[in-house]
């Protein structure tokens, strides 16, 4: 096992120097050459004056630069702190102010975005500059330029940095709000990133002759360690993918003979949704990797039998522990989207009452994480790490599920997201699932709405499949005919589009 994220990059040269790492717009960097310019990165960065510990932020879209400067940080001993491509700049100076990056590397004309121009205004006061890797960099520092400075940093100066580095110390920060709504700092480790990724690795079978094109973005643990990472690890060929697009990704499936597409069930609905996947030429595709608080039966079948993959698997896991739970290549449709897997090789998986003892297996509970893939910590803040992870070292997931007799986890939803209708728990990916068995409807919504009488109801919000016509008399009969009263929405609002995170997931606040 190789001690940090850099440290694959060379062993991927040193194992497959002449297969393709990184296949962007018609260019193809091997392994080979994506080592050579880790190597140049990291000079650059120790010459820009980057020292062990510093972080560094990254706020661009999936593409090679990204990875370039990722591992060219990291190779400095410096922490990624990826920003998500759909924030405005209040939202993005509050995490570069929370994580006192140093550097910022960022596109400008990204979907129109100038992103540098968004942080005017914003006090960031230890941030010292910023690198444009693709766009006009106008009086800031462009890539090419900066990579230049590396010069005056020896290969082996770089080579002594990456040697202090090692699986205990830190990688990367991810925030997230969590039930809070503030961001907090995951930090993870080199140890426990590698390790853990490459677990999800081998359970999946990603191999050297896999295609994986990469639609989760970078700044997302899927897009990231369960993408470029994983890509590394196995010597298969990335593909970033910087906008979801569902013509072109059935494009790119086609012509690049894509092999590997994990994503978000919303990727695969969106897919079979548009019609037009019936007459192209997916018979390249493999392996599709997905998860959801419940993912429809339906669809996972719709994904071997019309989208044709191999193998598709469900898996589990959040940015305090990037992977918990993955469902095996040998299990069937029913479980597959039923359950989101057994806890990965070396990890504890609990279902707990209030005061974290494990309930009956069939019984709801918090879902309790324990093992090597656990976050280091919250960013300096000691209280929200102890609130998270307990005195016996289990992660509390703040997600409700139910363990089988077979050690299978079942996710009922997030605490945050149930709603109680007449003393009834209600848990909106039960309901979308059992709308999303109605081939009509490509995506489904379900929010709870005050009522006067019940205290709450059932909404659900619904995107029609292409060229399906809904009457929401005839939905809400249709509903109440398939699932309990308490469940069955009692209001339905149709709509072209949900809105979404760019990993794909529905926002739900939004809705609300």
């Amino acid at each position: 096992m190789v001690s940090s994220i850099p440290a694959a990059v060379i062993a991927a040269a040193a194992r497959w120097p002449d297969r393709p790492a990184i296949e962007e717009g018609g260019a193809v960097s091997s392994f080979a050459a994506l080592e050579t310019a880790r190597l140049t990165a990291a000079r650059a960065f120790i010459a820009a004056g980057i020292v062990k510990g510093d972080r560094v932020a990254i706020w661009a879209p999936n593409m090679a630069e990204w990875i370039v400067a990722a591992v060219g940080l990291q190779s400095a001993g410096a922490v990624l702190v990826p920003l998500n491509t759909r924030f405005k700049g209040r939202e993005a100076g509050q995490i570069l102010r929370a994580s006192r990056a140093k550097l910022l590397l960022t596109v400008r004309g990204f979907l129109g975005f100038d992103y540098p121009a968004m942080l005017a205004g914003e006090d960031l006061p230890d941030l010292k500059a910023m690198v444009i890797l693709k766009g006009e960099a106008g009086a800031d520092r462009d890539w090419p330029a900066f990579l230049a400075q590396g010069a005056a940093v020896s290969e082996q100066a770089a080579a002594d940095r990456l040697a202090t580095v090692g699986p205990g110390d830190p990688c990367d920060m991810l925030f997230t709000s969590g039930t809070t709504g503030l961001p907090k700092g995951v930090v993870s480790n080199h140890g426990q990133t590698v390790r853990t990724i490459a677990t999800w690795s081998d359970v999946v079978g990603l191999t050297e002759q896999d295609r994986f094109l990469v639609v989760n973005p970078f700044f997302h643990s899927f897009g990231y360690k369960a993408g470029w990472l994983a890509c590394l690890l196995k010597g298969a060929a990335c593909l970033p993918e910087a906008v979801f697009d569902t013509t072109r990704l059935l494009d790119r499936i086609e012509t690049e003979r894509v092999s590997v597409l994990p994503g978000a069930p919303t990727v695969y609905q969106s897919i079979l949704g548009d019609g037009t996947y019936a007459t192209r030429d997916l018979s390249s595709l493999r392996l599709a990797v997905t998860g959801a608080a419940s993912v429809p039966v339906d669809l996972i079948r719709r994904m071997f039998t019309d989208l044709k993959f191999d193998v598709v698997l469900t898996a589990y896991g959040l940015t305090e522990a990037p992977v918990v739970t993955m469902c095996e290549t040998t299990d069937d449709a029913e479980t597959i989207a039923n359950r989101c897997g057994k806890p990965i090789p070396g990890v504890e998986v609990i279902c707990a009452d209030a005061e974290g003892r494990e309930v009956p297996r069939g019984a709801e509970g918090e879902v309790l994480v324990r093992g090597y893939n656990v976050m280091a910590g919250y960013f300096e803040n000691e209280t929200a790490t102890r609130e998270a992870i307990d005195d016996a070292g289990w992660l509390h997931t703040g997600d409700i599920g139910v363990m089988d007799e077979r050690g299978y986890l079942k996710i009922t939803d997030r605490k945050k997201d149930m709603f109680i209708v007449g003393g009834f728990n209600c848990y909106p990916a039960e309901i979308e699932n059992i709308i999303l068995s109605r081939r009509d409807i490509a995506q489904a919504a379900v929010i709870g709405v005050p009522d006067e009488r019940m205290g709450e109801v059932a909404k659900a919000i619904v995107v029609p499949a292409r060229g399906a016509v809904l009457e929401k008399d005839e939905f809400l009969a249709w509903c109440r005919a398939n699932m309990a009263n308490y469940k069955a929405p009692r209001q339905v609002e149709i709509c072209e589009a949900l809105p979404l995170t760019a990993s794909g997931k529905v926002q739900k606040f939004m809705l609300r």
